[in-house]
């Protein structure tokens, strides 16, 4: 027993945190992996690059596809439907952000339109997402001619 020979109402000296932690650190690393899957889109986007980015947990996806066609959280959806989409998830959660990842080869109108919708909306903490730049290969170790890096 934890007690050993100690007698009962006697003070106690210390406190075994390892069951704690241990539950604490398994909690950490389901939040870890469950975060990177909410991050993901589903929809196939030529991104562009970002020199500097940092990782924001999507809360309201809006995804412009190359061919125009628009998605919110991975569903179809008109321009019209868009603002009063964001206005009733915006009503759910007054701190939302939303991400706009359009595809490179969608004109620069139709993603300020979406913008617009949004901020009509009410919802005025905006993101533009990207994708990291791949790292350049260094001299000790050469790039392949399709760009992987050789040990």
């Amino acid at each position: 027993m934890a007690g050993g020979t100690q007698p009962r109402g006697g003070l106690i000296e210390g406190i075994n945190v390892t069951p704690l932690v241990d539950i604490m650190l398994v909690l950490l690393i389901i939040f870890m992996v469950t975060a990177r899957l909410v991050d993901s889109p589903a929809v196939p986007l030529d991104l562009p690059k970002a020199s500097q980015s940092e990782d924001v947990q999507t809360v309201f996806a809006v995804s412009i596809t190359a061919a125009g066609q628009l998605l919110v959280n991975g569903e179809g959806i008109t321009e019209a439907a868009l603002r009063d989409s964001a206005r009733r998830a915006l009503v759910k959660d007054p701190e939302l952000r939303a991400v706009i990842q359009a595809d490179g080869a969608v004109p620069h109108r139709q993603v300020i339109a979406v913008l617009d919708q949004l901020k009509e909306a009410g919802l005025t903490k905006v993101a533009f997402g990207t994708v990291r730049p791949a790292e350049p290969a260094t001299p000790e170790t050469p790039a392949t001619e399709d760009g992987r890096v050789t040990p």
